[in-house]
């Protein structure tokens, strides 16, 4: 029982230390401008256009983490390509911080075009926001 607790083990230990790490192609960052610091707990949906029917569908919903982040939006083992759309519920990070607020969420739509890394930061403040594509 001892050899086959110790062959299980050994096999767990041995999976885990040489699985592959998966690796994402979506990421997004919230930086609040009008703090200086990284916006922490905002959900974020991610959702896919269909050209066909147009209509969008749900693919994920993370909320960032201490740093603002979230980098885990997918899978880069799939194929990705499409139109995208990532809302950020920001009226709860607000009233949340006791600030007043212009925008309840914030929508994103970009193309992902090839099988690249895709970064979506997001400058924040009450009143105002900017995107780009970052890296």
């Amino acid at each position: 029982m001892k050899k086959l607790l110790l062959t299980l083990t050994l096999a767990l230990f041995t999976t885990l230390l040489f699985a592959q790490k998966n690796t994402y192609q979506l990421s997004s960052h919230i930086l609040d401008v009008s703090q200086g610091m990284p916006a922490s707990g905002v959900s974020i949906k991610l959702e896919k256009y269909n050209e066909e029917s147009k209509t969008w569908s749900f693919v994920d919903e993370k909320i960032t983490d201490a740093n603002g982040r979230i980098n885990d939006f997918l899978n880069s083992e799939k194929s990705n390509l499409g139109i995208y759309r990532l809302t950020y519920f920001t009226s709860d990070y607000f009233k949340k911080n006791n600030t007043e607020s212009f925008y309840p969420f914030i929508e994103v739509v970009f193309q992902i075009k090839d099988q690249n890394h895709y970064h979506v930061p997001i400058t924040l403040s009450a009143f105002g926001y900017s995107t780009y594509r970052g890296n």
